[in-house]
């Protein structure tokens, strides 16, 4: 089999996992799965309707039928989630080694790579930007009930879960040093997505450089991960409207309506500064692609709606290619890298949220940052941000080092917990519009 005939193949598992996803309706099931799980929330939450009080009059048992209910309610969510946890690290590994070999031209790789990452750096430092804009003209922390907070933080702290939940404080000449990935195994168990990237990377240039015949074992057997990765998400999308049926069941069971109102303001900023961004990619896509907005926004529909049901840019990937190459008309070798590459260094409505997370609880708790913290803040978000691995969650463990520069408890968090759910799946699509936003135009940039 020739290499061309390997990269169609390859392109033909992308084209089925995708089309699966897209033509099984997969969107708007999900979406009824949201309202489903919301509204069956509501009905049994003690801060909602709670409906179980007209049957169930000891609050002890309520709690215990309710806490039981819950636990299996969840459990296709945490088995979704348990599947791309399960293979966003060997997807983007092989994805990105791939999408460097079979390139075949070292000089097209290293054009794409001096465009590509001062792009990243660029997209993220301009969505940090308008997410500080945005918390400062807005001051969302300045209006927060005092006796809400200091009821909020202390019970974190007594259940002891918050705090620990932080990444290595490092100084930023040590995160420099830090980015080798000397132990790929390791970076392996940590899931360190920034060192398993750079690897990536690295075993992909390697592998340009060596005899073709050399070469087979490797290339054949990542083609051989992604097949069956591309399987496994196809596999885990069909449980996804359930997945998110139970995950918003499980979190409104538990906080409620009130959860969401007392940061309300908090969350219209988050989401007015990612509606920003939005905007600012729509504006990239007229002046430097080859795209019509009305084409480019067409085209990424499906990807954003399942993007924003799942709050996972690992599991959209398929789909994501396919909208890139057979909607859009993209080239593979640029979408087969940037996309896998982007899954886990491009994430500009991370950022966003992080900065606009940090600066809220700075307001909420009486710290004033000065322009020089506040620069520090940028700098420290855009790396932290770097590497962030592409499932649910994860920015909140990111937020924790983030405050802990910036003089905030790490127990602040728990303020925001309630509505990190909607924001997660918001920002993702933010994530996913950045990155084939970035291969349009990188499409145009280079021939």
């Amino acid at each position: 089999m020739t290499n061309n005939e390997k990269r169609s193949q390859r392109g033909e598992v992308v084209h089925e996992t995708g089309e699966q996803i897209i033509q099984s309706g997969l969107w708007y099931k999900i979406l009824i799965g949201m309202a489903l799980g919301v509204g069956l929330g509501l009905l049994l939450s003690p801060y909602g309707v709670d409906i179980l009080s007209h049957f169930i009059e000891d609050t002890a048992d309520k709690d215990k039928v309710l806490s039981t209910f819950s636990g299996w309610i969840e459990l296709l969510g945490i088995v979704f989630l348990g599947l791309i946890k399960m293979v966003v690290i060997p997807l983007v590994t092989c994805s990105i080694i791939l999408g460097i070999a079979d390139s075949g031209n070292m000089a097209f790789v290293k054009k794409l790579g001096l465009r590509i990452v001062p792009y990243f750096i660029l997209t993220t430092a301009i969505s940090i930007s308008i997410g500080l804009f945005a918390v400062n003209i807005v001051k969302p922390g300045l209006n927060f009930d005092q006796e809400r907070l200091t009821m909020t933080v202390d019970s974190a702290r007594a259940e002891n879960t918050i705090a620990q939940q932080r990444f290595d404080d490092l100084t930023i000449p040590q995160r420099i040093a830090n980015m080798i990935p000397t132990n790929p195994a390791k970076a392996n168990v940590d899931r360190n997505m920034l060192h398993i990237v750079i690897a990536s990377i690295i075993v992909g240039l390697a592998l340009l450089q060596i005899p073709t015949e050399t070469t087979v074992p490797i290339t054949n057997l990542c083609r051989s991960v992604q097949v069956i990765t591309m399987h496994i998400i196809g596999w885990a999308m069909q449980i996804a409207p359930y997945a998110v049926f139970g995950l918003l069941g499980k979190i409104t069971i538990s906080l409620g309506v009130e959860a969401l109102t007392s940061v309300g303001l908090y969350a219209m900023t988050v989401f007015a500064a990612l509606c920003a961004m939005l905007c600012v990619y729509l504006i990239f896509i007229k002046l430097f692609s080859d795209l019509s907005i009305k084409v480019f926004l067409n085209g990424i529909r499906e990807v954003q709606i399942i993007a924003f049901s799942t709050s996972s840019s690992a599991a959209t990937m398929p789909v994501t290619i396919q909208a890139a190459e057979e909607k859009l008309g993209l080239r593979h070798e640029i979408s087969r890298f940037i996309i896998p590459l982007g899954t886990t260094v491009n994430m500009d409505g991370t950022a966003l949220y992080q900065a606009v997370a940090a600066v809220f609880l700075a307001q909420a708790f009486g710290v004033d940052l000065s322009l020089g913290e506040t620069i520090l803040l940028l700098l420290t978000t855009i790396g932290a941000s770097i590497g962030t691995p592409a499932t649910p969650g994860v920015g909140i463990v990111v937020l924790a080092t983030i405050l802990a520069g910036i003089g905030v408890p790490a127990e602040g968090i728990a303020l925001i917990i309630g509505v990190d759910r909607i924001l997660d799946m918001c920002r993702t699509t933010v994530n996913v519009t950045g990155d084939i936003t970035a291969a349009s135009i990188m499409n145009k940039w280079i021939k």
